[in-house]
């Protein structure tokens, strides 16, 4: 029996800087990227491009069993989907990632597209500022 889909629904704002903000979405289609975006954070040559609060507050998705995936910023809160740099890199323990590619709506076609992308959701956080310390990242899986 396939899991009903539901519409997205936003259910956290949480400010990141000044400029920035951590939106939590849950339900959707389950779409996600094939290949990072231009100014993916997961990209070694995009650093800086948002504030390390930002990581602080994402750093749950990659924590073992986790249930909430990284999305691609550039997808938005209308039609989330998940980063594919996250795919590539961060995903590995994350308990709806392995369920969705267990079920076959995460399929194995997505690409770095050519870019360097960091290790690790930790190794990302710590090249935007998150001090590799942080109790936030502790849990994190590499």
């Amino acid at each position: 029996m396939k899991a009903k889909r539901t519409e997205p629904k936003v259910t956290r704002i949480r400010p990141a800087g000044d400029n920035h903000q951590v939106v939590t979405v849950e339900g959707g289609r389950g779409l996600y990227r094939k290949q990072p975006c231009d100014d993916c954070p997961w990209r070694v040559d995009a650093v800086a491009e948002f504030p390390a609060e930002a990581f602080r507050h994402s750093a749950p998705t990659a924590y073992d069993m986790a249930t909430h995936t990284f999305a691609c910023h550039q997808s938005g809160q209308q039609k989330p989907a998940t980063c594919a740099g996250f795919l590539l890199r961060g995903a590995e323990h994350n308990l709806s990632v392995r369920m969705g590619r267990m079920n076959g709506r995460i399929k194995n076609d997505v690409s770095d597209g050519g870019h360097a992308l960091h290790p690790s959701y930790r190794a990302m956080a710590v090249a935007n500022g998150v001090d590799p310390d942080d109790p936030v990242l502790q849990p994190c899986r590499d």
